[in-house]
C-alpha cells in the first residue's frame, strides 16, 4: 500500500519560516517526481512545486518563486519543502503528490496534507 505522509505543518507569523516533509512508502518511487500542492479556504488546490527524479529539474509557481526551495532525499524516500518568508496568502493545506514523469507528471499518488497557516 503506498503511502504519501507529510509533516512539519503548523502556525506561524508573517515572515516566518516552515519546513515540510513528506515521507513515501509502499513502493519504489524510482523515476518518479514528487510534488506540493496547496488549497486554500474556498478555493480550488494549486501547484506550488516539483522536483525530478534526480533532482536537477525544479519547478515552481510564480507566487513562492525566491521564496520556496524543494528538494529530496531519494535514499530516505522523502521529499522537503523549505517555506521562507512566508505571507498570510500561503496560508492553505499543502499536499504531497508523486508520480511518473519529469517535465509532465501523472500525479498518481497523493498524501493527506498538512496544515500551515500564516497569521499577520
Amino acid at each position: 500500500q503506498v503511502q504519501l505522509v507529510e509533516s512539519g505543518g503548523g502556525l506561524v507569523q508573517a515572515g516566518g519560516s516552515l519546513r515540510l516533509s513528506c515521507a513515501a512508502s509502499g513502493r519504489t518511487f524510482s523515476g518518479y517526481s514528487m510534488g506540493w500542492f496547496r488549497q486554500a479556504p474556498g478555493k480550488e488546490r494549486e501547484f506550488v512545486a516539483h522536483i525530478s527524479w534526480s533532482g536537477g529539474t525544479t519547478y515552481y509557481t510564480d507566487s513562492v518563486k525566491g521564496r520556496f526551495t524543494i528538494s529530496r532525499d531519494n535514499a530516505k524516500n522523502t521529499v522537503y519543502l523549505q517555506m521562507n518568508s512566508l505571507k498570510p496568502e500561503d496560508t492553505a493545506v499543502y499536499y504531497c503528490a508523486a508520480g511518473p514523469g519529469s517535465t509532465i507528471v501523472t500525479w498518481d499518488y497523493w498524501g493527506q496534507g498538512t496544515q500551515v497557516t500564516v497569521s499577520s
